[in-house]
């Protein structure tokens, strides 16, 4: 069995793993980086190509898959929730990076056509290689690929976070014996807040801001992370108005249809009905005048509707901007975060709002990065991916050091024999 590093190795962005015999390849995601211009993992000939298996919907895992239904059709398998939101986002995706894209919306309805519903534990073989989907814990319906051919048994994580949320239910772990792993290593140096804490803090900040006439704005990832913070807040037994913006309104309408991957089904429903959904742009003038929460895209602050709520409240110290997603360095999200400025009309300003990140990371942090491989059977190889240079090359010397696996941080383009 070949393993091939398409992408998503030494960087964050593009990932795509291919999975090679004698007889058969698949591919494991196929998605992109953003810059200027979207960038793509290394190409593949569709016609090399027996199958893709899509992880979850985030672009750097989905949004090249329709370069392979340009000229003819292949099997796609994941669920019909990742299905879903994949759609949605990368609809958005061609929508504000048409002109840059090989593909338009017609490769995308191809995509979705030729997708074969999988559910976790269910295995599926193509050629002469078998394969399988996981809880990733990650987004609703992220999944972990567990794959098996020529005798060898591989784990691909994915992005993957162990911790419940009230979200989701943490990442499945029982694996069996291995022969590799290709894990992720986005946190491989850091370790996130205690859960409960962390919710804590966040939901008495926010009434906090709110008793006093405040307004807290929380601009979150539409798929996920939004629809979680929405889910703490009624958890909490939060009292006040809560705002639903944005692509997190779409989204929610999805998972509100496949409830069966969440933790609890009844507190989503109770936060969604709790929720004023925007419908334009009068109800969102409205959700100014108002002492409440809004909850809105984009979790950096790169667009969408929280651009236009944070030009608005950075005005005024009795408000505030809680961000509770990464901020990537250059983002306005991780400007404002560390130099305390965003864009109030038309210029960069200093925000007189009270600014706070809250990490509700939705991957595992180093100390359960480091677990899992501790807990794993066999005697695994293992490959470091998704993450910066420093991170996978860091974390790929801990494993060789600490545990006694043999591991590697690829580079693209490398192909490794197991």
């Amino acid at each position: 069995m070949q393993l091939r590093f398409l992408g998503g190795t030494r960087e964050v962005g593009r990932i795509c793993i291919g999975v090679k015999t004698k007889r058969t390849q698949i591919l494991l995601d196929y998605g992109v980086m953003f810059d200027h211009e979207p960038g793509f993992p290394m190409h593949v000939p569709p016609k090399e190509v027996d199958a893709l298996v899509l992880t979850h919907s985030h672009l750097d895992h989905s949004g090249a898959i329709p370069l392979f239904f340009i000229d003819g059709k292949r099997p796609l398998f994941t669920n019909k929730l990742n299905l879903d939101l994949s759609h949605m986002l990368i609809s958005d995706f061609i929508h504000l990076s048409g002109y840059y894209l090989p593909f338009e919306y017609l490769e995308l309805k191809e995509m979705v056509e030729n997708n074969t519903h999988l559910d976790f534990g269910t295995e599926k073989k193509v050629g002469d290689i078998s394969f399988q989907l996981l809880n990733a814990g990650h987004t609703p319906g992220s999944a972990q690929v567990l794959v098996e051919a020529e005798g060898k048994r591989v784990l691909y994580t994915s992005d993957f976070n162990v911790i419940d949320s009230r979200l989701l239910t943490g990442a499945s772990m029982d694996y069996g014996d291995l022969d590799a792993v290709i894990i992720e290593s986005t946190y491989a140096d850091a370790d996130h807040a205690e859960r409960f804490k962390l919710e804590k803090e966040f939901v008495e900040s926010v009434e906090e801001v709110v008793e006093k006439g405040g307004i807290v704005l929380v601009p979150a990832f539409g798929v996920g992370r939004s629809q979680e913070i929405a889910c703490v807040l009624a958890a909490h037994n939060f009292q006040y108005p809560i705002t639903l913006d944005g692509m997190a309104r779409e989204a929610s309408r999805i998972i509100l249809s496949h409830k069966e991957f969440l933790r609890d089904p009844k507190l989503f429903a109770k936060a969604m009905r709790k929720a004023h959904w925007v419908d334009g742009w009068r109800d969102r003038r409205k959700a100014l005048k108002v002492p409440s929460v809004i909850i809105s895209p984009a979790g950096m602050l790169k667009g969408g509707p929280a651009v236009f709520y944070s030009s608005k409240l950075g005005k005024k110290p009795t408000n505030a901007i809680f961000l509770v997603s990464f901020q990537i360095p250059g983002t306005p999200g991780r400007e404002l975060m560390d130099n305390g400025v965003c864009t109030i009309d038309g210029k960069v300003q200093k925000v007189k709002a009270r600014v706070q990140h809250f990490d509700f990371s939705s991957h595992s942090g180093a100390s359960q990065l480091k677990e899992t491989l501790r807990k794993l059977k066999g005697k695994p190889k293992v490959f470091v991916v998704h993450g910066e240079e420093q991170k996978c090359e860091g974390f790929a010397g801990w494993i060789s050091s600490e545990l006694g696996f043999e591991a590697v941080s690829p580079k693209t383009g490398e192909v490794h024999e197991l």
